[in-house]
């Protein structure tokens, strides 16, 4: 099996190194990096078999849209947005299957990249035609990094992720915001605050297009943590933590 990528970041450099050490045959394109099997041009991908898509949302549409000239029918496709519904519009030539690798860290680019980033991870898979086999492809090469494969639908998939990615992104940057102006909260600040306000050093790009792409289901999310917090000052206080620490144990075991 023949495997390309487009884009070599965090997530795309991270899946390179991951197939390659599992002795796939791996090409990339990448406009930033350089050394033996990547490329510059999407033509070096017509022989392959599978191809991801791991650059950033707000080019993703523009690349796949240029694969329609470059692949053949039957070419694997697939791209790692945050986002499903926005790359599920459209019906594809080859065989497009979105998904979405619920992995990362505050850092980006190729020199943060590395094998296991996926190790344990959910990845998400939102099929959008009937391709059993094309996406049994798929969920093989992710289980081979170590990933879980989860199948959902586009619509789904995007008001899941807006309350556990997306909206937790917008809150760590609030929390900063509101402590930033308190220059004595800011000298003692510390595990408590470095783990809450993690999210806030998310990718400046990547959290522009969550923010811009998923704004309704983010609104939505807030609201909830609203809700949440009245709930709190209401409900019997003590319990509720008890049943909230029980549920996030069995969930990150």
């Amino acid at each position: 099996m023949k495997i390309g990528i487009i884009g070599l970041g965090l997530i795309g450099g991270s899946i390179y190194k991951d197939l390659k050490k599992h002795n796939y045959d791996v090409i990339a394109v990448s406009k930033s990096q350089d050394g033996d099997g990547i490329y510059k041009d999407y033509s070096v991908l017509k022989s392959c078999d599978v191809v991801f898509v791991c650059s950033a949302m707000n080019k993703t549409l523009a690349i796949l849209d240029e694969l329609e000239t470059v692949l053949p029918q039957n070419t694997v496709v697939t791209d790692v947005c945050s986002l499903k519904g926005f790359v599920s519009k459209k019906k594809r030539p080859y065989r497009f299957i979105p998904s979405h690798p619920m992995a990362g860290t505050e850092h980006k680019g190729f020199e943060n990249s590395f094998e296991g980033l996926f190790r344990g991870a959910k990845w998400v898979f939102t099929p959008i035609t009937q391709d059993e086999e094309g996406l049994k492809v798929l969920t093989d090469l992710a289980k081979k990094m170590g990933a879980k494969p989860v199948i959902t639908t586009p619509t789904k998939h995007d008001e899941a992720v807006a309350l556990i990615s997306h909206m937790p992104m917008v809150v760590a940057q609030a929390l900063f915001l509101a402590a930033e102006d308190n220059p004595l909260a800011l000298e003692i600040a510390a595990s408590g605050f470095r783990d809450m306000t993690r999210l806030a050093l998310s990718n400046e790009e990547m959290a522009e297009d969550m923010v811009t792409m998923n704004s309704k289901n983010i609104e939505y999310a807030i609201l909830k943590v609203y809700k949440a917090l009245g709930d709190l000052t209401s409900a019997d206080y003590p319990e509720t933590i008890k049943r909230i620490k029980s549920k996030r144990e069995k969930m990150f075991r």
